[in-house]
């Protein structure tokens, strides 16, 4: 079967006997043993534990990974029975970072760049373009600002890109991460209807199994030597299940145990308000407006909202980062300690240390060249004695579960340990307020119970903590006020003429 650039539709295979990686500068294999069968057109959900080498392998299968500077191999890897690197035109990767997708300054053309690159001709690209937007759900103009977008909008942007292509082999690394959750439904069909019209191989990385469980043709888990788990994905949990929710998969009826946090009683202060906000990033106009927050120290308020709706836009503004169109931000007289009362005037070094803010991606944040470092470099900047840097840094490894990997470069973790890794350089500083932007995204239920633990006590502790989520979860065991934004996007999709 050919499609109308004369490439080949259908399902590419994947074969791997003793397969492993291990990064440049690591010690330990990111996996190792991996021995696997995929065949053309079979749909796999692949499941394990945070850091069980999840997107090592995806990367692989996609051409990424090759033998020299960035890492080694072991073993064998094929794509319809050849190297990755020689399928790269018949495979299709959706990273965990959206933002490592966008390439081109406008929706349009940033989706057509992928069907561009394999030959796709003119007329048929634009075609694609448009129902992949639709299909995404994502109703935007072909010109419409890549620069516009919302995280999660941008991820199904390059969802949206990589579907278009067509792919043989069509690679998902946690595509529903930042989504909210009429969604994540709405994200997980469109790739279904895709894979079978088409019928391409996919595989599809994702830490919770009820999203996908049902459409999927088997679940395989990795573990630290290879496939810990192989089938169907009802007979994978129902022989594994308790096995599985132990290491960290996110197993349906088997949640995590954390209880719900009672702080709200002990509500201090309030270190900082918001009365009246209008907030947007510049250029692009006005996201939400009218809005009013108070962060008592002691509580945790959650931000929530549908993709678009101005989430991270609000918790920019609150932290100081971004001018408010309307209204104002006021820092409480102990909050600021001296300072004006609004944080956007505050230097770098004064807002940092009394208002510690977590990226939607974080990359964005990371300055140093190891995972202990990273950590350190604040309370060093701090001018903390050595010792106590020392034992900041080595309470958040163990309690981040990031000691193994003290140093390793942060640019080579995965996305579940990225994450945990830049809440943990915010709380090092340990400021007085705590701006978290998807702080649960990418963990296993093993690492988010953890995280979400460590996150109460922190605001048991005295600081307010604001946190941007579309985790239902984590709203229901951490928050004590909810923010609520109303839907702000357009209902049709218009194209550019």
């Amino acid at each position: 079967m050919s499609g109308s650039s004369g490439r080949e539709v259908g399902g590419a295979s994947v074969r791997a006997r003793g397969w492993g990686w291990r990064h440049g500068g690591r010690r330990a294999r990111a996996v190792s043993g991996l021995d696997l069968d995929v065949a053309a057109g079979e749909r796999v959900l692949l499941l394990g534990a945070s850091g069980a080498g999840k997107s090592t392998l995806l990367a692989a299968l996609a051409g990424l990974l090759e033998d020299g500077e960035s890492g080694d191999a072991e073993g064998e890897l094929l794509v319809e029975g050849a190297p990755p690197q020689a399928s790269r035109g018949r495979t299709g990767l959706l990273l965990q970072d959206p933002d490592a997708h966008t390439v081109l300054a406008r929706c349009g053309d940033d989706v057509a760049f992928g069907c561009e690159n394999i030959g796709v001709p003119r007329e048929e690209t634009w075609r694609r373009v448009d129902a992949a937007l639709a299909a995404v759900g994502l109703p935007v103009r072909r010109d419409r600002p890549t620069a516009a977008l919302s995280g999660g909008e941008r991820q199904r942007l390059a969802l949206a890109g990589v579907l278009a292509m067509g792919p043989g082999l069509l690679l998902l690394d946690e595509p529903t991460a930042n989504l909210d959750p009429g969604g994540v439904l709405e994200v997980r069909d469109a790739v279904v209807t895709v894979q079978q019209r088409t019928g391409a191989t996919l595989i599809v990385v994702e830490h919770r199994v009820d999203v996908w469980s049902e459409v999927v043709d088997r679940a395989v888990v990795l573990g630290p030597d290879g496939v810990l788990a192989d089938g169907a994905p009802r007979a994978v949990l129902a022989a594994r299940g308790d096995e599985l929710a132990a290491a960290g998969v996110w197993v349906p009826g088997r949640r995590p145990s954390v209880p719900r946090r009672a702080g709200s009683a002990a509500r201090g202060a309030d270190l900082l308000t918001g009365a009246g906000l209008d907030v947007g990033r510049p250029g692009a106009g006005v996201a939400a407006r009218g809005l009013d927050l108070r962060l008592g120290a002691g509580t945790c308020t959650a931000v929530t909202g549908p993709n678009g709706s101005g989430k991270s836009t609000l918790a920019l503004t609150v932290a100081g980062l971004l001018p408010p169109l309307g209204g104002r931000v006021t820092a409480s007289r102990a909050l600021r300690d001296g300072l004006g009362r609004d944080p956007l005037h505050w230097r770098a070094r004064e807002l940092v240390r009394r208002i510690g803010t977590v990226f939607q991606d974080p990359e964005h944040q990371f300055l140093t060249g190891t995972v202990a470092d990273e950590l350190a470099h604040g309370p060093r900047r701090q001018g903390l004695p050595t010792a106590d840097v020392t034992r900041r840094v080595d309470e958040l490894l163990a309690r981040l579960r990031l000691d193994r990997l003290a140093a390793a470069n942060p640019f080579t973790l995965s996305g579940g340990e990225k994450r945990r890794l830049s809440v943990g350089t915010a709380m090092a500083i340990r400021p007085g307020v705590l701006v978290l932007d998807e702080p649960t995204f990418g963990q296993d239920a093993r690492t988010w119970a953890e995280l979400v633990a460590l996150l109460a006590e922190v605001a048991d502790a005295g600081v307010a903590v604001l946190a941007v989520t579309h985790d239902t979860e984590l709203v229901d065991v951490l928050a004590d006020a909810v923010v609520a934004l109303p839907d702000a996007r357009p209902t049709s999709v218009g194209v550019a003429t």
